[in-house]
């Protein structure tokens, strides 16, 4: 992928199964959702691993160990090994054991996940900054982790010890609605001491190099439904990606990202994968896209014809990545996208 400025999706007349020899995917709101299945996930990526398509599921989520992971997406129906799965709790480990002497202490905040991590790499968990940790890292640790691990870290971090965290998403989908993340537990660590982490955690580069030492890949296409962390993720490390609307992104986002949000492709749910991408071509000054033709207005972006929604959607962005150039789109978008139904 050209890192200059994108001013539309691409288009390509091969399944982007057959493009591409990896798929990193974004787990919540790509593969599942609440812990459910996604519709057409299962057999969406049964197909494209049929065809010879090299799976790897990519989190930011440090609490879940790898080998959880892939038995829930067993249990799922879509059968996966541990080494499929990478985590953000793998790839700040990484990040640890280049900087701190082997079988050094790590102070950790954070679950099972960190800790497996942790140890893979050689390095000890610890609880407490009277253990004399080399380092301090955070990963969210869920609901229940106490408020008396935050003081932990503040008192080493506070001392002068090297601070990371696996990511720092502010929020994190759950059953019952939208809960705080790990970012913004970091953040209970900075307001006490003032430091700044190391991040290592989409859309960061320490995560894409995990992924690529653990999965080989060469053509990767990253898999996601977050522009601020997949799509952004897959722009730092120079790589194509596939934007899926079942997760958080939705049109008013989609239209407005800046260049190092925008997308290489961008299709309903991860059916994606099996087919083609249409071709946008220039018409004037507007850009057509199957039956529709979209061009930006002197307010409003302005769309004609008829045709499937997602590629009004695909004209759009077109037209108004355009318009902005390497700004975001500050075009009223709102009645074209609701004749869309999006």
């Amino acid at each position: 992928m050209s890192q200059g400025v994108r001013t539309r999706p691409e288009g390509t007349g091969r399944p982007l199964s057959e493009g591409y020899d990896t798929a990193l995917l974004d787990l919540d709101g790509v593969v599942y959702a609440g812990g459910n299945a996604i519709v057409h996930a299962v057999d969406s990526l049964a197909s494209a691993r049929a065809g010879g398509m090299h799976l790897a599921y990519v989190t930011n989520n440090a609490l879940r160990t790898p080998d959880a992971v892939a038995r829930h997406l067993t249990e799922l129906g879509i059968p996966t090994g541990a080494d499929d799965v990478i985590t953000s709790a793998q790839a700040v480990a990484r990040l640890i054991s280049e900087q701190v002497p082997a079988g050094a202490r790590v102070l950790v905040v954070g679950g099972e996940g960190l800790r497996v991590a942790l140890r893979e790499r050689g390095l000890v968990p610890v609880e407490s900054a009277d253990d004399d940790p080399a380092a301090v890292v955070q990963g969210y640790g869920g609901p229940e982790l106490p408020w008396g691990r935050f003081a932990e870290a503040s008192y080493a971090v506070a001392r002068g010890v090297p601070w990371f965290a696996s990511n720092t998403d502010l929020t994190i989908p759950s059953g019952r609605g939208i809960a705080p993340g790990n970012g913004a537990a970091v953040e209970v660590v900075r307001i006490a001491t003032g430091a700044e982490p190391q991040v290592a955690g989409k859309p960061l580069p320490p995560m894409h190099r995990e992924t690529i030492l653990r999965t080989g890949a060469e053509r990767p296409l990253v898999v996601g439904d977050r522009l601020d962390t997949d799509i952004e993720g897959a722009f730092n490390g120079g790589v194509d990606s596939l934007l899926v609307l079942t997760g958080v992104t939705d049109g008013p986002q989609l239209l407005a990202a800046g260049p190092e949000h925008r997308p290489t492709y961008v299709d309903a749910d991860l059916r994606g994968l099996l087919t083609g991408q249409p071709e946008i071509t220039r018409e004037g000054d507007g850009f057509r896209c199957g039956g529709w033709t979209a061009s930006a207005g002197a307010e409003q972006l302005e769309l004609e014809g008829d045709g499937g929604a997602l590629d009004g959607l695909r004209a759009l962005c077109a037209a108004a990545w355009t318009a902005a150039g390497d700004g975001s789109c500050e075009l009223d978008g709102g009645k074209v996208l609701a004749r869309l139904g999006l």
